[in-house]
């Protein structure tokens, strides 16, 4: 039995993933069987060969869990004070945030919550090496916006990533959260945007900009490049059709973009954005409602 742990709010976006393959509900957990995927894109981590077993008292709970490895993130649900005394009984597991490019933990951590006084649910193997899947950075005071932790976050725990001397585009640049990060690895950046950037980044050496609407430039007009990123607020089913415009053109061969709702979550055109060959999607834990898709091609 999988179980997937729904982002706070997403719920919904998670049930409709898992379609026929969920089974039942417990707060934020989706517990599934059959041919799901091992970590939808709805979910903010899963646990894998889930296991519930009735438990006879605090100290019961913690044995039972450290028989079967040192290391767990609890998930607080309910019954959160007995939750506590069980966690206090385990080794501390120290909260370390992310860092920027770091390699991402390699310690083994379990997930584990109670669903009744006398029930825990746990799972020794979890898909994130993240506690719960909580991709934490301690952050950059420097940083126009707060887009960029959704870079960074792709970069550090997926390991998706320009390299330097890389020509790269940021479509939607403003204020240039997107464009920092990027010029900071060293790459060659051309930020397009109908609206001026931060002008601490406008005046980085490497980057460029372009003071117009993305929809009105065709491809050739920019010309071969390594990278295309987007981060536009626009309606998906455009950013479809501004990315196929690009794939089609053969002048890009890597994307990441932000796929960005308003109101209801538009399942159909993620549908397209899944259906690329090659590509991924993911809800990151820094996005808000949103998705974040990238293709790589090298």
């Amino acid at each position: 039995m999988k179980v997937h742990v729904a982002f706070e709010g997403f719920e919904n976006e998670l049930r409709t993933e898992l379609g026929s393959t969920l089974k039942r509900e417990e707060g934020r957990l989706f517990f599934a069987e059959g041919l799901t995927l091992g970590d939808p894109a709805w979910a903010q981590t899963t646990w894998l060969d889930a296991e519930e077993v009735e438990i006879q008292s605090i100290g019961d709970a913690a044995k039972k869990l450290r028989a079967l490895q040192p290391f767990w993130a609890h998930l607080s649900l309910n019954h959160h004070r007995r939750a506590k005394l069980i966690e206090e009984k385990l080794p501390r597991l120290k909260k370390v945030e992310a860092e920027f490019l770091a390699p991402p933990p390699q310690k083994s951590i379990g997930g584990w919550t109670l669903l009744e006084p006398n029930r825990l649910l746990y799972g020794t193997r979890t898909t994130s090496p993240y506690p719960n899947g909580e991709v934490i950075f301690e952050g950059d005071k420097r940083a126009p916006s707060r887009a960029y932790l959704k870079l960074w976050e792709l970069f550090t725990a997926y390991g998706v990533r320009p390299h330097e001397g890389d020509k790269c585009v940021d479509f939607g640049a403003c204020p240039g959260g997107w464009t920092w990060v990027l010029a900071q690895l060293g790459c060659h950046v051309t930020a397009i945007d109908r609206s001026p950037l931060d002008p601490a980044v406008a005046n980085l050496k490497n980057v460029t900009t372009v003071l117009r609407n993305a929809f009105t430039l065709k491809p050739d007009d920019v010309g071969p490049i390594d990278w295309f990123f987007s981060d536009i607020i626009c309606f998906p089913k455009d950013l479809y059709e501004l990315v196929e415009a690009w794939r089609r053109s053969g002048l890009c061969r890597n994307f990441v973009c932000s796929i960005k709702f308003k109101g209801e979550t538009d399942h159909e055109t993620v549908r397209k954005f899944a259906a690329i060959p090659g590509s991924r999607l993911k809800h990151l834990y820094n996005n808000k409602h949103e998705m974040t898709w990238w293709l790589v091609a090298d």
